[in-house]
């Protein structure tokens, strides 16, 4: 950078300086061989330095020595030859009596005109303390590996909870003596115990995000370990894609799952019959669906309401959450229920929760 002077070169030097000597910011001016011609009573305030022993010192001199960094004194003289700039350089200014403090230096090389023609070389070279602001960086660090750690001592709690709730809830179905409790029980074992599925994904997940397949491979293989009695008689197989999905929509999801699988093997196969339950998930885009298929007995004929039942107010509730539509169909043998989100559905749904009535 070069000033064109419309006044004699020593009285734009001397205005120069005033600017740098009045500055709120740390400033020095050097001349080509690094000497100070000026330093900011700001600069010598932040850095507690005399000003009365700055002016004609090199910079490597000032204080105790604490300014003699060699990199820096490379840049700098590369700055007076212009062969460089100095931007957003790093260091740390350590005195044996202070704290050390992180700093940001910036040095641009000026020419003023001198007499007879010449040029000079002057270096402008200002210095930000950022030793706040980077505590503060590692403070916030700090605090959110804290919390981290916290969040993930609060997950294992949290497991081991639903683990008992599930035990006792067991427990309990195996000693009461009617059948209609027992089922209550089971059932309300097998609905913790998807929450607990659930639980486990998220901890090994980004807390926001949730692989599907392993978390409805994990849930079913929960809910088959308490349903299905004889393996060699049902089977309960999971069938998912690659997708990822919310949290929130998972847990939807594994609700609604955990509803339609255990309706499944409750009624699809009584006495001693042979079957399987599919879980199916599919995506595309914005667009997806969830099936849960037997291979059963399939819907009563005399009743085209009892099927129908699968659609309880719990699955009704879920997929309502989600903009999602129910369809129960005959699967030949057995039934497909199946939960479908489209992106028409959606728009058309939340069209009509703001009509007017």
């Amino acid at each position: 950078m070069t000033i064109q002077a419309a006044v004699p070169p020593e009285l734009a030097l001397d205005f120069a300086l005033a600017v740098i000597l009045s500055s709120d910011t740390p400033l020095l001016m050097l001349d080509g061989s690094l000497a100070v011609l000026a330093a900011s009573s700001s600069f010598c305030r932040a850095f507690q330095i005399n000003p009365a022993n700055v002016n004609g010192r090199q910079m490597s001199e000032l204080g105790s020595g604490e300014w003699d960094v060699p990199q820096l004194d490379s840049l700098l003289k590369a700055t007076a030859s212009g062969f460089a700039v100095v931007s957003g350089y790093e260091m740390r200014l350590q005195r044996a009596d202070r704290p050390v403090r992180d700093l940001v230096v910036n040095a641009h090389k000026v020419d003023y005109p001198g007499a007879m023609g010449t040029t000079a070389v002057r270096i402008l070279l200002s210095v930000a303390d950022v030793t706040e602001a980077r505590n503060n960086e590692k403070q916030k660090d700090d605090l959110v590996r804290e919390k981290a750690i916290l969040l993930q001592e609060l997950q294992h709690r949290v497991a081991n909870s639903l683990q008992i709730i599930a035990s006792v809830l067991m427990q309990s179905a195996r000693k009461v003596q009617s059948e209609e409790s027992r089922g209550h029980l089971f059932d309300a074992h097998n609905r913790v115990m998807s929450v607990a599925a659930l639980q486990r994904q998220l901890a090994a997940s980004s807390l926001e995000d949730v692989v599907l397949r392993s978390y409805l491979t994990d849930l079913c293989r929960s809910i088959g370990a308490s349903m299905i009695h004889d393996r060699s008689l049902v089977s309960l197989d999971v069938k998912v894609d690659e997708s990822i999905v919310k949290a929130d929509v998972s847990i939807s999801l594994g609700l609604v799952v955990t509803e339609l699988v255990i309706n499944a093997l409750k009624h699809a196969f009584p006495g001693q019959r042979s079957g399987k339950v599919t879980v199916h998930y599919v995506s595309d885009g914005p667009e997806w669906t969830l099936s849960v298929i037997d291979d059963g007995v399939g819907m009563p004929a005399e009743s085209e309401n009892v099927r129908a039942g699968l659609g309880t107010s719990i699955v009704k509730a879920l997929a309502a959450q989600i903009d999602a539509t129910i369809t129960v169909t005959d699967a030949a043998p057995g039934t497909r229920v199946a939960l479908c989100h489209s992106v028409l559905d959606s728009l058309q749904n939340k069209t009509s929760e703001i009509a007017p009535v």
